[in-house]
């Protein structure tokens, strides 16, 4: 189930909402878990068991790290903590990286003629939706109560509640257990909190709807084209780069929002990183909760920057890798993560003498995002060889095909140029819908309205409606 679709937004929510407000005090936790768990399990019930068995070991877990002494249970703490990590990493491995392990495997054999040796098995593992973002979020508890940054939790439905919560649960913001921890136990509910909730969920839905999904047909048409001249492989990354940005900002502005519908505030996820004036300044603006995540449980763990700056350029490309790994089982993300990192550490080595610093800001920022562009490249394609073929065309280094006059054709229609436009303006002079829906007035709620009403329109008449993070 997505949010932008007829089922959640007339039939589950309004549903969801509706009992919310009608349960008494306490029973809101439970309710809106139950809730939770069958949106999750609306596509495959299956995948509800995983989720619960995570909840159940980290539960446990923390429960072990709260109740025994730091000095005299020192063993049995850490043994709770390995154990939660352990688990929460070896079902990411198992449902996300054991089919690509094992195709690299008998591909390594392949090449060195030992197919012999290779491995089949008769089935393939499918990806439960959202199990990167729960376990991490999960696992992050454990180690937060070990750290004594978090008090664990002993009622397991208020824990339930903060890992299955299914406005961020398959797609995000990852939320530590500290954010929320009293909240859980008591929050308001006002009008004011509510509007603002309902404002952040219909632009989130408009940015998807509207911008997103338009960008995400030219990408799709332009990257899906073969070879093509470089000023149409720019056109079609500078499309993917929109779409990606409005299909994951404008789900973590829905999830807020409907945190905010259930009394809950969640922190902002993306604060307009193509703003951005370096790769350092661009993490610290996009998936702000997925960075933090990595800063917090990877790079101050792996020496951060206390090191030295060779040390501290190699921790950021660790643990670049390892978010490019968590993005998905593919060495286009290894190298997407590669490459990021490379550029943070070699931000960070040079320092002021970068050439960042020789230009003046809006170059900067215009140089920022054309390196970004590049880089996604390799998250779009499909295959290692596709990128390299692609990124060929933006240089201008391949034939170009007679066919390439029908891909013209489709992207440079007016509806497509003009949403083009409208994405361009909204990414460098549009304001931030977390800042922009702080105070509503009733111009903004008549904009707001408007938008809802054009994205239900659009919902009705498109077909093309993926949730790109939903991969992940």
């Amino acid at each position: 189930m997505v949010f932008s679709s007829h089922l959640f937004l007339f039939y589950f929510l309004p549903i969801s909402l509706g009992l919310y407000y009608l349960m008494p005090g306490r029973g809101k936790n439970l309710l809106l878990t139950l809730l939770s768990y069958v949106f999750y399990g609306w596509s495959n019930p299956l995948f509800t068991l995983l989720m619960l068995f995570s909840t159940v070991v980290d539960y446990v877990c923390g429960w072990i790290i709260g109740c025994s002494d730091s000095v005299t249970a020192s063993r049995r703490r850490r043994f709770a903590l390995i154990t939660s990590i352990i688990t929460n990493l070896s079902l990411l491995c198992i449902f996300k990286y054991s089919n690509f392990a094992l195709e690299n495997y008998n591909q390594l054999l392949a090449a060195v003629g030992m197919e012999n040796l290779g491995i089949e098995l008769g089935f393939r593992f499918i990806l439960p939706l959202g199990i990167s973002f729960y376990t991490f979020q999960s696992m992050s508890y454990t180690i937060d109560v070990y750290r004594n940054d978090a008090r664990f939790q002993k009622n397991f439905i208020d824990f339930a509640c903060y890992v299955s919560m299914f406005p961020q649960l398959v797609a995000g913001p990852i939320i530590r257990f500290q954010e929320v921890a009293n909240q859980l136990a008591v929050r308001t509910h006002t009008l004011e909190k509510f509007s603002r909730g309902v404002a952040l969920f219909c632009l989130g839905m408009a940015k998807k709807v509207i911008l997103a999904n338009g960008c995400g047909k030219v990408a799709d048409v332009i990257f899906s084209a073969g070879t093509l001249h470089w000023f149409d492989s720019w056109y079609g990354a500078f499309a993917y780069s929109f779409q990606i940005y409005f299909d994951f900002s404008g789900y973590s502005d829905m999830a807020i929002g409907l945190g905010l519908m259930f009394g809950f505030i969640f922190p902002k996820n993306f604060s307009s990183p193509y703003k951005s004036a370096s790769i350092t300044e661009f993490w610290r603006r996009w998936h702000i909760s997925l960075s933090t995540w990595l800063r917090e449980y990877l790079y101050f763990p792996l020496g951060g920057n206390r090191k030295g700056r060779k040390r501290t350029a190699l921790n950021l490309v660790i643990v670049m890798f390892l978010g490019g790994l968590w993005h998905g089982a593919s060495w286009n993300f290894v190298i997407w993560g590669l490459l990021h990192g490379s550029l943070l550490g070699l931000e960070r080595s040079m320092g002021r003498r970068s050439l960042y610093f020789t230009l003046r800001r809006p170059f900067r920022i215009g140089f920022t995002f054309l390196l970004v562009v590049l880089a996604w490249v390799f998250f779009r394609a499909e295959t290692l060889s596709g990128a390299l073929t692609y990124l060929s065309c933006m240089f201008g280094l391949s034939t170009i095909p007679d066919t390439s006059m029908l891909v013209r054709g489709i992207v440079y229609q007016p509806y497509y140029l003009l949403v083009m436009s409208i994405a361009a303006i909204v990414v460098w002079a549009a304001p931030q819908s977390w800042d922009w829906t702080r105070r509503l007035t009733f111009t903004k709620a008549g904009l707001i309205g408007l938008c809802m009403i054009l994205s239900l329109l659009l919902l009705t008449l498109q077909s093309y409606n993926p949730f790109i993070y939903f991969n992940f």
